[in-house]
């Protein structure tokens, strides 16, 4: 895989879980300081999540927000087959 598509998956996949963490905030009426204490991010990055500027971010970071939150994050790795392609996938229930 190269340099571009690692960073592209890595980029959905943080895309996909920051779309989780601004629906939890905003489900739950927190705002981006209660956030921060919440999750120990400050609330630069906080503001980052809510808009979406994900560069400065890792995926790591992300998954730990989430726990933080109270959501259970899974990372599964199992054979590429044929019915299963090789690649990144994030689920959300």
């Amino acid at each position: 895989m190269s340099d571009d598509t690692a960073d592209t998956k890595d980029h959905s996949a943080k895309m996909v879980l920051a779309t989780k963490f601004n629906e939890l905030v905003d489900m739950r009426g927190l705002s981006q300081t209660e956030v921060a204490g919440i999750t120990c991010m400050t609330q630069p990055k906080v503001s980052q999540v809510r808009r979406y500027q994900l560069q400065n971010i890792s995926l790591e970071r992300l998954m730990q927000a989430l726990v933080s939150l109270d959501q259970c994050v899974e990372i599964v790795v199992r054979p590429a087959r044929s019915t299963y392609s090789a690649g990144l996938t994030v689920h959300l229930t």
